[in-house]
This record gives C-alpha cells, sequence and structure tokens, in this order.
C-alpha cells in the first residue's frame, strides 16, 4: 500500500474472487456453475483496465495487492474448515486464536529476519519521515484493523453468506471514494469506469456463488 494509492490497491483487491474460483477449482477440486465463471469476465476486466489506467501504476504496488488476494483466499478457505472441523466455535473466539497463535509462530520469525536493530532504524525513519505522530498513527491502525478482522469473523456467525457478500462489496466501494477524496488521489474517467465494472463483477460473483 506504500507503493500504490489506497484506491487502487482496493481495486485491485477485488479481484479476490478470481482467486477464490481458481483456487477451489484446481486445489481443492471444486466445482461450480456457470454464471459464477462468467462473473469473473467483469472481475478481471475492470481490474485490468483500472492498472492499465493507473496514472501512478508501480509493479512492486501491484504484485503485493495481487499477493494479498492469494493469501487472503487461502485463510478464508482454512478459516471456514477450522470453524466446522470438530468443535464449533464462535466467530470471536477463533480469531482470538488466530491471533494469538500468529504471535507465538511470527515473533520467532521477525527476530531472527528483521531483529532489535532493524526495528530501530526503521523508527527512526518514520519519525522523520512522518513525525513523532506515527505512534498514535500505529496505536489507532492497529486498534481499528483488529475490530475489523473481529467484526468480520462474528458476521459470518449472525448473518447469511448474502448479505456478508453484498455487505463486503459496499465496504470496498466506500474505502475506495472515501480514499479517493481525503488524500486527493487523481483518477481519470477510464480508471473509474475500471474500478465500477471490477466491484460489478464482485457483487455478480456474489449472486450467482448463492
Amino acid at each position: 500500500m506504500s507503493k500504490v494509492a489506497v484506491s487502487f490497491t482496493h481495486i485491485i483487491k477485488s479481484a479476490e474472487p478470481a482467486f477464490s474460483v481458481l483456487v477451489s477449482r484446481f486445489l481443492l477440486g471444486e466445482h461450480f456453475p456457470l454464471p459464477v465463471y462468467l462473473s469473473l469476465i467483469p472481475i478481471i476486466g475492470g481490474c485490468g483496465l483500472a492498472a492499465l489506467t493507473e496514472l501512478n501504476f508501480d509493479m512492486t504496488g501491484f504484485m503485493g495487492a495481487m499477493i494479498s488476494n492469494l493469501a487472503f483466499v487461502f485463510r478464508n478457505i482454512f478459516s471456514k474448515k477450522g470453524m466446522k472441523t470438530g468443535k464449533s466455535v464462535g466467530g470471536m473466539n477463533y480469531y482470538a486464536c488466530l491471533s494469538i497463535l500468529s504471535l507465538v509462530f511470527l515473533t520467532p520469525f521477525a527476530f531472527a529476519i528483521e531483529g532489535p536493530k532493524m526495528w530501530a532504524a526503521g523508527w527512526q525513519t518514520a519519525i522523520q519521515n512522518v513525525g513523532p505522530n506515527i505512534f498514535w498513527w500505529a496505536v489507532f491502525q492497529s486498534v481499528f484493523y483488529h475490530l475489523y478482522n473481529q467484526v468480520s469473523y462474528m458476521s459470518l456467525d449472525e448473518i447469511s453468506p448474502l448479505t456478508f457478500s453484498i455487505g463486503n462489496t459496499m465496504k470496498r466501494v466506500s474505502v475506495i471514494v472515501s480514499s479517493i477524496i481525503i488524500f486527493h488521489t487523481p483518477i481519470q474517467p477510464i480508471n473509474a469506469i475500471g474500478a465500477a465494472i471490477a466491484i460489478l463483477g464482485t457483487f455478480l460473483y456474489s449472486q450467482a456463488k448463492q
């Protein structure tokens, strides 16, 4: 996200259903009805159009968003299997377990790969570029990101998959529009059309998947 605009990142992340279908089809052997495959056409076409017309396109940022899509798909697949296997657990408890295990498993890797010296250097660079308020920005970001994930898992237990998918589509629209307004991101009409097509395809996918 540091390489490209927030709006462009979420436009590319609209291609998540395409990754979900491909992974489920070729790795898990699942089959989908024809409307599901057809709904991928506007998703891929819209994301491609948005990428080609992006004013501040960066390949590193683009690849990061694509890898994020793939990681998110695997997270969803394993989460669904985990919540259905064995004793049923609620969304809040399941996310709490994921957070604790992530901390336990990833902390040693963080120490081995980066270490305190690199953390200190990164902190100083952040303060120089952003200012001392970087601490509070990080605190707020951590709190809201935690709430976002926790509410997502809780919502899966309380509402239907269709309602959840529609809400997720509207969330992406609000993030794209608000980021363009707040950060004054320059956007061409053709770029906006590509984003709209991709988001429409995501909505059609959620309908066809039911």
